[in-house]
């Protein structure tokens, strides 16, 4: 109620209406990074056999039975993101950091000393871990020479009849965008036309059929700017026991909360020849602003096994993570045009944020198995292997249209992909050194669309006895290709992101 309130008191609108969803809105749910405490972080995240820090219980729910004692931890990172560009031969970059308290936990160790129960020790423990930071900036430029982003809006336009994107009598535009979306049968695809016939983008040159005013014969000089924020977080409640101190078995229930903003603004200017008649569409901006929101559940359940006193073998099991989601819209088109004498410009913003009807989003489950080499309390090294089918992504309710057809995009374009992570650390007196190596395969069938991600990690922590301080520094980069809008143009911009973070991590021994 109060966000109806607050929209209605800033002059806007909140609808209900069907929206355009994409598979990288399913993929960007599927995805998780590297995260955690600065120990975790600085051996790249291989404990799945290993145990014994707060994060690791992410991996495998049987590793807080390798606590000795009560132990707490509190940790903070700076994100760093790196994001390079090429659009037909220009590069662009952007770098932007931000600080977070990304991770916060305790467990609870109970120990049946009696040697009369074979079940000899049990572990409680709530930790809450960010999964996700989304927060970049990407700005992509370059001269394209053959298509204009009119293509987007004629793609929405062709076959709707013109009186849909018409002003009636005493409406607003703000009145015909609000309908349209509401409209069965029309929504997002009839706002993008009006958006475009209104500010005289397109025309109509029949009953349901449309033309551009924007000229052909010459390039376009276009840009793309992207600024996300926000995070998936994950509140993990753990339960673990032992069984001779050689079998450990645990379980995870774990609460997700995720909150998302994606703004884009899309530009585009030419000096082609002018129209000898009527508007010529000389420049355009075509801004969007993406609100997601919502919380999730999923399970973990795993197993370690001590086979000798310097080797363990685990293996563990990530179910689906089942989100609830609200995405909201808002959008807004500028466009220059000119009819040779004089030069005009129409801004077409709606100020309607469009409520879109909540929706499931089922991540695919995971497997890993581990194996972990303790040398004599004074190094050790851990290899984590995880499968994920990409392809088992799903839209939910699976039987409307919009999301059957996803399902469909999502079996044809994903694939099952491994992870490997590899970490070591040696101890020297109170002073432990890390390093680690991850790698991630593309969840794309075509690679290119998405690459390998590649990521390096360091570490160094210190034993106060009674506490621990803890530093790692991670890299990890990957190519990606970007399209400026979802359909028409679809000229994609070549990206590679490069993340650099470094996390501290206070742990007490209670």
């Amino acid at each position: 109620m109060k966000k109806i309130l607050l929209s209605l008191l800033l002059g806007s609108s909140l609808i209900t209406i069907a929206q355009e969803t994409t598979t990288g809105d399913g993929l960007r749910y599927a995805l998780n990074n590297l995260t955690g405490t600065a120990r975790f972080r600085g051996m790249s995240g291989a404990f799945g056999a290993l145990g014994g820090d707060l994060s690791a219980i992410n991996v495998n729910p049987a590793g807080s039975l390798f606590f000795s004692n009560n132990y707490a931890s509190i940790s903070g990172s700076l994100y760093n993101v790196y994001n390079r560009s090429d659009y037909f031969g220009t590069r662009t970059n952007e770098n932007f950091s931000t600080l977070d308290l990304n991770q916060i936990g305790a467990v609870l160790i109970f120990n049946d000393t009696s040697e009369k129960n074979n079940w000899s020790k049990i572990a409680f423990a709530l930790n809450y871990d960010n999964t996700n930071d989304f927060d970049t900036k990407i700005f992509s430029a370059g001269t394209n020479p053959t298509n204009s982003v009119d293509q987007y809006f004629l793609n929405k336009a062709q076959g709707l009849p013109v009186e849909y994107v018409t002003l009636q009598n005493n409406e607003s535009i703000s009145d015909l965008y609000a309908y349209l979306g509401e409209a069965s049968g029309l929504g997002f695809p009839a706002q993008q036309a009006m958006l475009a016939y209104q500010s005289y983008l397109i025309e109509s040159d029949g009953p349901d059929t449309y033309f551009t005013n924007v000229p052909s014969g010459g390039n376009y000089y276009q840009e793309n700017y992207v600024s996300a924020t926000g995070y998936n977080g994950k509140l993990s409640a753990n339960i673990a026991t032992s069984y001779k101190n050689r079998l450990f078995i645990g379980m995870n229930l774990n609460a997700h909360f995720t909150d998302y903003v994606k703004a884009t603004s899309v530009y585009e200017s030419n000096n082609n020849p002018l129209f000898s008649s009527g508007y010529t569409a000389t420049a355009l901006q075509f801004d969007n602003e993406l609100y997601t929101y919502g919380t999730g559940f999923s399970l973990n359940l795993g197993a370690i096994v001590k086979v000798t006193e310097g080797f363990r073998a685990g293996i563990a099991y990530e179910s689906p993570t089942w989100y609830r989601l609200t995405d909201e819209l808002t959008q807004r088109l500028i466009v220059n045009t000119t009819d040779g004498t004089d030069d005009f410009q129409e801004v077409i913003a709606p100020n309607v944020v469009n409520l879109y009807p909540v929706y499931t989003i089922q991540t695919p489950s995971k497997i890993t198995f581990s194996g972990a080499f303790i040398f004599n309390k004074k190094g050790l090294l851990s290899i984590d292997y995880g499968m994920k089918d990409y392809s088992n992504i799903k839209f939910k309710p699976t039987n409307d249209a919009l999301f059957n057809n996803l399902n469909t995009q999502i079996r044809q374009q994903f694939n099952s992909a491994y992870e490997l992570r590899i970490g070591g650390e040696i101890k020297i007196k109170n002073w432990s050194i890390r390093g680690g190596y991850r790698f991630e395969e593309s969840p794309y069938k075509l690679t290119t669309t998405m690459g390998d991600l590649i990521g390096y990690s360091g570490g160094l922590g210190y034993n106060f006895s009674e506490s621990k301080l803890d530093f790692a520094f991670a890299n990890d980069s990957r190519n990606k290709q970007i399209a400026f809008l979802s359909s028409g143009m679809t000229d994609t911009a070549q990206v590679r992101t490069s993340n650099n973070n470094v996390t501290v991590t206070y742990s007490i021994y209670f």
